[in-house]
């Protein structure tokens, strides 16, 4: 092989490997979206624990959900991990999906970015919470993906009534919510 072919080559991989870094960095960056402020002086500390989905906009990954819950824990490495549960009443059997979350940015803030498969990420921005952590709203990284979170597997029709409203502010479309049956 000539000079010239073995610089061309050369050149081809350093740009092949290149674009595969470069690759790897955008999917792991997630943007947070212009319409979306999210909660200041988050205590991750807090937010740990185990959440019922009270409402969420429907996605290929959660449908013919009911009984869902999202558990987050540090694991010893402090990473937060995510347990998701659902019941497929369709399928008649529990389904599970494994996680881990990192901040999508500095910490103290409820941008969070979740990641079910591998390199993957997706926004997950807390975006209202109730100040003894017992509710939350959460925007996704557009405005297809929208959860009501609780401790409880109800909430009052007041702190229902608030986040609906900001949500609709916001341009999401609250009709189109599926409420989650917890039995």
């Amino acid at each position: 092989m000539g000079k010239v072919n073995k610089t061309i080559v050369s050149s081809l991989a350093i740009a092949g490997v290149g674009g595969l870094c470069y690759a790897w960095l955008n999917f792991r960056k997630v943007k947070i979206p212009t319409y979306v402020t999210v909660v200041e002086n988050f205590d991750t500390q807090q937010y740990m624990g185990k959440w019922y989905e009270i409402a969420r906009l429907d996605f290929k990954f959660e449908k013919n959900l009911s009984q869902v819950t999202a558990t987050y824990f540090l694991n010893i490495k402090g990473v937060i991990e995510v347990h998701n549960r659902g019941f497929d009443y369709k399928e008649n059997k529990w389904t599970e999906a494994h996680g881990k979350a990192t901040f999508n940015g500095e910490e103290g803030k409820g941008a969070l970015k979740v990641s079910f498969f591998g390199p993957f990420y997706s926004g997950y921005n807390i975006v209202m919470m109730e100040p003894d952590y017992e509710t939350a709203l959460v925007f996704g990284e557009s405005r297809d993906y929208m959860w009501i979170l609780s401790r409880k597997k109800t909430i009052s029709e007041e702190i229902k009534q608030k986040y609906l409203n900001y949500a609709e502010e916001k341009g999401y479309d609250i009709s189109q919510l599926i409420w989650t049956i917890q039995s």
